[in-house]
């Protein structure tokens, strides 16, 4: 689609948004120098953003002998947004403010068996229904709900194309959200929602070119290229879960075997542990959570079965991390998502010893290996962005692109 001169202008004043956010309080002159914007430009942004009461004047600083310059802040009161994480095991619910602090969780368990559209439709309704409830905010001042699907979707019809661990294909998840959900909906997959949240707010910040990793039941990379979210020519970019680690090997929900998230996925973790110590105690067959937290208990306290099985999950993944890094020299790789957060360093320090031994010198000497630093969840976070983002068009438009816009630089 070609982008109209009003679809540009709306891309610009999302972007001088987020750098607020990023750096409240900043005078106009900071937010030009970090957007690369027009001061003039940025002065018409700001005073749109003060008549939607998005962000506020807040005083005067001193300008080396000129002029006092006017800063400006994010006006945390003046609406809502809510972040949903839609997981194969839960979906996760976060309000948040205008300056992304979260004012309400709310947490709902999916069972194995309640995978169909209208069981897991229910249990996002519920959930979003429960943060506003908790925050007690009017309906009014929420600007939107952005929520994340573990699979393909298109971001625009709102149609969840292909889940493999659910078996979906085309299911109009918009059409049906927006049944039980009377807020503006935007939909989008997980990789780019961690992704968002780790340019703006946590380890690619400021980085131009960054692979985050997201590890959960399911597996993906979301990947940022020159400043900005890639997604691809239909929006599937990222499925690096479903590139082949080993040939002939086990086999997959899409279909194929070897795939990297049957090593690296809770469940294939699951499997790992299985292969290690048949009747380990740390094994909860019918729970990823459950067996996830009990090897990170265990690893903590130097339990050989789980040192081993983190050892070798951690084989599996950094051969195919040094894949990324060789494929794409980014600055930095990020592991995010639920399992990453709850094995932890010790994962960590395994990952980066694997992929040692496996990248290319040169581009491995470039990049860091990080845990996500994001305190709350990433999907949610990442989620509430979009909402944001389409707080900001025009009725009927699509939200501005972040591959468009560029990240805050560093200070």
């Amino acid at each position: 689609m070609k982008r109209t001169s009003r679809d540009i202008r709306t891309a610009n004043r999302y972007e001088v948004l987020r750098q607020i956010i990023a750096e409240s309080p900043a005078s106009r002159q900071e937010l030009a120098a970090a957007t690369g914007l027009s001061l003039a430009t940025v002065a018409t942004l700001v005073g749109e953003l003060l008549d939607l009461r998005m962000i506020t004047e807040v005083g005067f600083e001193d300008s080396a002998g000129g002029r006092p310059r006017g800063l400006v802040a994010v006006n945390a009161s003046g609406g809502a947004l809510i972040g949903v994480d839609i997981a194969e095991t839960y979906v996760h619910a976060e309000l948040f403010d205008l300056a992304l602090n979260v004012l309400a969780r709310a947490d709902e368990e999916l069972r194995p068996d309640e995978n169909r559209p209208e069981q897991v439709v229910g249990h996002v309704a519920a959930a979003v229904g429960s943060v506003v409830a908790q925050a007690g905010v009017e309906a009014a001042r929420v600007l939107g709900v952005g929520v994340s699907f573990p699979g393909q979707v298109d971001r625009d019809s709102g149609v969840a194309e292909y889940a493999a661990n659910w078996d979906w294909h085309g299911v109009p998840l918009h059409a049906l959200l927006a049944e039980h959900i009377a807020y503006p909906l935007y939909l989008d997959n997980p990789l780019r929602a961690c992704t968002v949240a780790e340019l703006w707010f946590g380890a690619a910040r400021g980085r131009g070119d960054a692979v985050v990793v997201n590890l959960g039941t399911g597996v993906g990379a979301g990947l940022a290229l020159g400043g900005g979210l890639y997604r691809g020519v239909s929006n599937s970019a990222g499925e690096w879960g479903h590139t082949t680690l080993v040939l002939d090997g086990r086999r997959c929900h899409c279909g194929n075997q070897g795939c990297v998230e049957t090593y690296v996925g809770a469940p294939g973790i699951m499997r790992n542990l299985r292969e290690v110590s048949p009747r380990s105690a740390l094994l909860h067959p019918a729970d990823q959570t459950a067996t996830i937290e009990a090897l990170a208990r265990a690893v903590a306290a130097d339990d050989p079965v789980a040192v081993t099985v983190v050892r070798n999950t951690a084989r599996y993944l950094g051969a195919g991390i040094s894949d990324l890094i060789n494929l794409l020299n980014p600055e930095v790789v990020v592991l995010s998502s639920w399992v990453a957060a709850r094995l932890g360093e010790r994962l960590l320090t395994e990952v980066r010893a694997a992929v040692a031994g496996y990248a290319l010198r040169r581009p491995l000497a470039a990049t860091e290996i990080v845990l996500s630093p994001i305190p709350t969840d990433p999907v949610s976070l990442g989620a509430a962005t979009f909402a944001l983002e389409g707080a900001l068009q025009p009725a009927g438009r699509p939200g501005p692109d972040p591959a468009r816009t560029r990240p805050p630089a560093r200070r």
